[in-house]
């Protein structure tokens, strides 16, 4: 997970970035089951995930 994701994101980045989020995204999703912590961090991924998709206009896959 980023620490911090800001307006000012270098999309350059992404290409980096997405993969190891949506790894880390599978892994807790690939867990069963999630407490209120995994959840969380469940969220925060998909909103980081979301923020650099629509940052940098990348069509979701």
């Amino acid at each position: 997970m980023l620490d911090n994701l800001e307006s000012n994101y270098d999309c350059a980045r992404a290409g980096e970035d997405l993969p190891q989020l949506n790894q880390e995204l599978a892994e807790l999703r690939g867990r069963g089951t999630e407490t209120q912590e995994d959840q969380e961090r469940i969220n925060r991924l998909e909103n980081q995930i979301s923020f650099i998709l629509n940052k940098c206009d990348i069509p979701p896959s």
